[in-house]
Parts: structure tokens; sequence; C-alpha cells
């Protein structure tokens, strides 16, 4: 059975199979630590392979087409140096994370997968 890229999606943010690709903020956003998807993702070939693609410059374009919009760490910090520091450390970690959000694919309402639709 082929799934369409949003199915394929879904799939493996509730698959525990992926480190590279999770759930954020409660279900709303999708997560990808980039370099590790390249590896764990992309890099599958044979039978393993999800995407007919090695390139995240293509799996950027799928959810650009699917309608999901890249979503910005939340940029605020705080007022004390120690807390500013450990934040500003957690960020750095983080730099290689992107996030994607689109209305009608959240983790709450699998529902309305089906119009997540290609534009």
């Amino acid at each position: 059975l082929r799934l369409c890229f949003p199915q394929k999606l879904w799939t493996m943010l509730e698959s525990d199979q992926f480190r590279s690709i999770w759930w954020s903020e409660g279900g709303k956003y999708v997560s990808i630590n980039e370099e590790l998807f390249k590896e764990e993702v992309l890099g599958r070939e044979g039978p393993q392979q999800v995407f007919h693609t090695q390139s995240i410059k293509s799996i950027i374009r799928q959810l650009n087409l699917y309608g999901f919009t890249k979503m910005q760490q939340d940029d605020q910090r705080s007022a004390s140096l120690p807390e500013f520091l450990a934040e500003e450390a957690a960020v750095s970690a983080h730099s290689q994370v992107l996030y994607y959000y689109n209305p009608c694919f959240t983790r709450a309402q699998p529902q309305l997968l089906e119009m997540c639709l290609r534009r």
C-alpha cells in the first residue's frame, strides 16, 4: 500500500522507530533533527527506503506543498544570566532542529489528515 506524503509522515511520527522526527508542542508541530534525519531516514536504500529521495530539500519542498509552515523557536529569553546561558546552550544544541506546523496535521486529530492536501 502506497501512502501519500502526509500519511508517511504521520506513520513515522507515531512510530517509535525514528529518533530524528517527533511531535512537539503537545502534538501540534513536527520536529525534525535535520542531520539525524538525513542519516536515519534519507540514508535508507532498497526495501527500507521511506521516501524516494535522499535530499532534505525535497522533503522540505513536500512539506511546503502540503501546506506546512516553518516555525521559529520561541525567542523569549530569561533575564538572569545563569538562566540565559542555560537557554543559549539548549538553543545551540537544537539549532539543527526544524519545526513545521499545519493546522490539518495534529496528533490529537488524525481525522484531519485527509484534509492535508497537496497544493
